[in-house]
């Protein structure tokens, strides 16, 4: 009889091998962080978004942003869902819900709660050895960018999305954080939703030193503004990656690439 726990442990084992766990993810940046985590064998699906990476080009696709094919989902028979809930509209996050499929959702708003979130979904996918490794890496690679870019008075910036309407990020966003790493600050950080639309008075009144977009063509309107320090100062920058707009493990060198932007632009003085 004594053999008997050791046998049914070799079953269940076997059973796992034969098994492995079937994931979804339903965010890009979720994708992004299965890829890093060397971990992409275990997904079944994904949920499109922009390009999607080479290596995933024949993976099903359960539909894009907003916009998931549930049927085509289910079919797929996930035992795990990775979620950003912004990825997925309400009711059909209800809907997940519902059926009881095992769900690991993640919205970090800072560096670090994306670091740990980006551990436990290692663990969640059994590849915790790689997610610490990885994790630790990423933390120390972080402290360094703090130490190297600290301003005693941050660099007020003003981190522009969308120009017609005009959009900002608020200060839960993990961007904010970015932005202090770089010794900078989120100009509209005191606001607390996501992405809240503003209006071009509010910017003249916290008159940033710098204002970040995604092209030039964005940032052409503010010329017409030369009170503004950004503008008088030549602070209209390009946003170097946009890979800091995705909450993955390689927003900490897309991080790196906008404070040395910053840094060369509006040099720290200490």
């Amino acid at each position: 009889m004594r053999l008997l726990p050791g046998l049914l442990a070799l079953l269940a084992c076997t059973a796992l091998a034969a098994d492995p766990l079937r994931v979804v993810s339903l965010a890009p940046s979720m994708t992004e962080i299965m890829l890093e985590l060397q971990a992409d064998d275990l997904l079944v699906g994904v949920l499109d978004g922009g390009e999607r990476p080479a290596a995933l080009r024949d993976l099903p696709s359960v539909g894009r942003q907003g916009q998931l094919d549930m049927e085509r989902l289910l079919s797929l028979r996930p035992d795990l869902l990775l979620l950003w809930p912004g990825s997925v509209p309400p009711a059909q996050r209800d809907q997940l819900k519902r059926l009881g499929i095992a769900t690991f959702s993640a919205e970090p708003h800072d560096i670090d709660q994306l670091i740990a979130q980006i551990e436990a979904i290692a663990e969640r996918v059994g590849r915790a050895g790689q997610g610490h490794q990885y994790a630790q890496a990423l933390r120390e690679r972080l402290l360094q960018l703090r130490q190297q870019y600290r301003r005693d008075a941050p660099l007020q910036v003003f981190y522009q999305v969308w120009d017609q309407p005009l959009y900002t990020l608020g200060g839960q966003q993990v961007v904010s954080d970015a932005l202090a790493v770089c010794g900078a600050r989120n100009v509209f950080a005191d606001l607390s939703q996501p992405a809240p639309q503003v209006n071009v008075e509010s910017v003249l009144l916290r008159n940033p030193q710098v204002i970040l977009a995604g092209d030039q063509a964005q940032l052409a309107s503010w010329k017409a503004w030369p009170q503004l320090r950004a503008v008088a100062d030549g602070g209209l920058l390009v946003v170097p990656d946009k890979g800091i707009e995705r909450p993955s493990g390689q927003m900490i060198e897309a991080t790196a690439r906008l404070c040395a932007l910053l840094a060369a632009k509006a040099p720290a003085s200490r």
